[in-house]
């Protein structure tokens, strides 16, 4: 018995799915970092420890950044 034509049409849109959004799985490897350089990144903080940091004026993403260095024990 032959199959009706919309599940033919499902089965091959289906794949075309899978095929769409499934990982590669031999992605190159991330390059490797420059020492000493920075990264961007979008942080939340709370306002209070942004206005700490931002009080001394210039240079408040370097004592944000000194400060995660130390906790982190770098």
């Amino acid at each position: 018995m032959a199959r009706p034509p919309f599940r033919d049409a499902r089965s091959e849109a289906e794949k075309a799915f899978k095929k769409a959004t499934t990982k590669p799985a031999d992605l190159p490897p991330p390059a490797p970092s420059v020492p000493g350089a920075k990264e961007q990144v979008t942080l939340r903080l709370d306002r209070e420890v942004l206005d700490f940091f931002q009080a001394d004026g210039p240079g408040w993403q370097e004592r944000i950044n000194a400060a995660l260095r130390k906790v982190a024990g770098k």
